[in-house]
C-alpha cells in the first residue's frame, strides 16, 4: 500500500503530467510570464464553467477577498459579519483593511454560517456579509441573500473550499457557488479540489461595475497603464499557474466525483457508529468534500490523532482555535463573543485524508484503525 498522504498531489500529477508538462513547457517558451494567453483562457473557460459573467484573476486567495473589499468601498469601521469558524484569512483581512469582524455562530451540522442567527448581528454599521462554504458544503445561501436584500448589504462568498459545489435554491433554480452573492472569492492553494503547483486565486461576479473596479483593484488601481484612478494592489495570477490550472479545470467534475466516491465509502463505515457524526449534507447542497470531517462524541480527539499518526495515517483539526479567539483579535473584544457550537466543534472536529487519489486499500486502512480506537 502507497504511503497515506492528507492530499496526495504527486499521483494526482502523474495522471495529467503530459498535458501539464506540455502547458508549462509552452509558457517559458513563450517567455510570457506575466499575463500570458493561458490567463486570459483560464478565467474564461472558469467563467463558463461557474456561470459568471466575471472571473477576475489574482494571487491568491486572501488577496481575493481584499480585492472584494476594497472595491466594494468599505471603509474604516464598519462591520463585516463572519464565521469565527473559518480559516484566518476570511477574518484576517478585515482586519486588514481596519473594518470591524462580527462574529455569528455555526450550524452543528453544516459547520457553516447559521442564518438563524444572522439578523441579530446586524446593525446600522453593517456593510457586508461573508458566508464561507466550508469543507466543501454550502452556506445556506438563499435565506443570507433574503437577509442581505433586506438590509441593502452586500455578500461576499468564501468559496476557498467549495468550488464546483452546486447550490439549489427553494425553486429549483440550481447555481454554482461563488456566483450567488454579490461576490465570489476563490483560492487556487494546491491542496484546493482546483489547485494549481503555486499560489493563484480569482474573484467572480455578474455585476460589470464591479468587476471593473476590481480589475483595477489587483492592478495598482489602473486600466490604462500609468494612469491609476484608485488606490490599488499588485495580485497577479501568472502563467504558468494559469496553465496548470487550464488542464486540471478540464479534470475538475471528475475530481469532484472521485471525492464523493471517497466520501460515501467513509460514510458507509461511519454512519451507524454513537461516537462518529459523518459529515452532514443539507438538500440544498452538492458537498464537494474539500475536506472531509468527522464530529467526535466521548472520544478523546488529540488521543486519536497521535494513534493514527503512530499507524501512519495523517490527520488534521480544522480549525484547533477559531477566529473570536485567536491573539490577533484580543484588541476587536472578540473574545468575549459567545458561539457555543464554535467553541463545541473546534474540540471535537477531525479531518480524515481526502483526495482525488485515495484507494480502497487506504480508506479500509484508515477506517479500521479510527474504528480500533473508538470502540476500543
Amino acid at each position: 500500500m502507497d504511503t497515506i498522504q492528507m492530499v496526495d498531489l504527486k499521483k494526482q500529477y502523474q495522471h495529467i503530467k503530459s498535458e501539464v508538462d506540455k502547458a508549462v513547457m509552452d509558457v517559458i517558451e513563450s517567455a510570457a510570464f506575466i499575463n500570458g494567453k493561458p490567463v486570459a483562457e483560464f478565467c474564461s473557460q472558469l467563467a463558463t464553467f461557474l456561470g459568471a459573467k466575471h472571473v477576475i484573476p489574482c494571487a491568491n486567495g486572501t488577496d481575493a477577498l481584499q480585492i472584494a473589499m476594497m472595491a466594494l468601498g468599505l471603509q474604516p469601521g464598519d462591520e463585516v459579519i463572519t464565521p469565527s469558524f473559518t480559516y484566518i484569512a476570511t477574518v484576517e483581512v478585515v482586519a486588514l483593511l481596519r473594518l470591524q469582524p462580527v462574529f455569528v455562530d455555526v450550524n452543528p451540522h453544516t459547520f457553516c454560517m447559521d442564518a438563524d442567527k444572522l439578523e441579530a448581528a446586524i446593525t446600522p454599521r453593517t456593510r457586508a456579509i461573508v458566508p464561507v462554504h466550508l469543507y466543501g458544503h454550502t452556506a445556506p445561501m438563499h435565506q443570507i441573500m433574503e437577509i442581505a436584500a433586506r438590509h441593502n448589504l452586500f455578500v461576499i462568498e468564501d468559496n476557498a473550499q467549495a468550488i464546483g459545489a452546486d447550490y439549489g435554491f427553494p425553486d429549483g433554480r440550481v447555481a454554482k457557488t461563488g456566483t450567488i452573492g454579490h461576490i465570489g472569492c476563490t483560492s487556487f492553494f494546491p491542496s484546493k479540489n482546483l489547485g494549481c503547483y503555486g499560489d493563484g486565486g480569482a474573484i467572480c461576479t455578474n455585476n460589470d461595475a464591479l468587476a471593473d473596479t476590481m480589475r483595477k483593484v489587483a492592478n495598482h488601481g489602473q486600466s490604462v497603464r500609468y494612469y491609476h484612478d484608485l488606490v490599488g494592489c499588485n495580485s497577479r495570477l501568472d502563467t504558468i499557474q494559469a496553465a496548470v490550472l487550464k488542464i486540471k479545470l478540464e479534470h475538475l467534475n471528475r475530481y469532484i466525483d472521485a471525492r464523493r466516491s471517497a466520501a460515501d465509502y467513509y460514510d458507509a463505515a461511519f454512519s451507524r457508529n454513537p461516537k462518529i457524526a459523518i459529515p452532514y449534507r443539507a438538500n440544498y447542497c452538492r458537498h464537494v468534500f474539500h475536506q472531509y470531517t468527522l464530529t467526535l462524541k466521548d472520544v478523546n480527539r488529540d488521543a486519536l490523532v497521535e494513534f493514527l499518526a503512530e499507524k501512519g495515517i495523517p490527520s488534521m483539526i480544522y480549525y484547533p482555535v477559531p477566529a473570536h479567539r485567536q491573539k490577533m483579535f484580543e484588541s476587536f473584544g472578540s473574545e468575549s463573543t459567545y458561539l457555543p457550537t464554535t467553541d463545541w466543534l473546534t474540540e471535537r472536529v477531525i479531518s480524515l485524508p481526502m483526495h482525488t487519489e485515495l484507494s480502497v486499500e487506504q480508506q479500509d486502512y484508515i477506517i479500521s484503525n479510527v474504528l480500533a480506537y473508538v470502540n476500543a
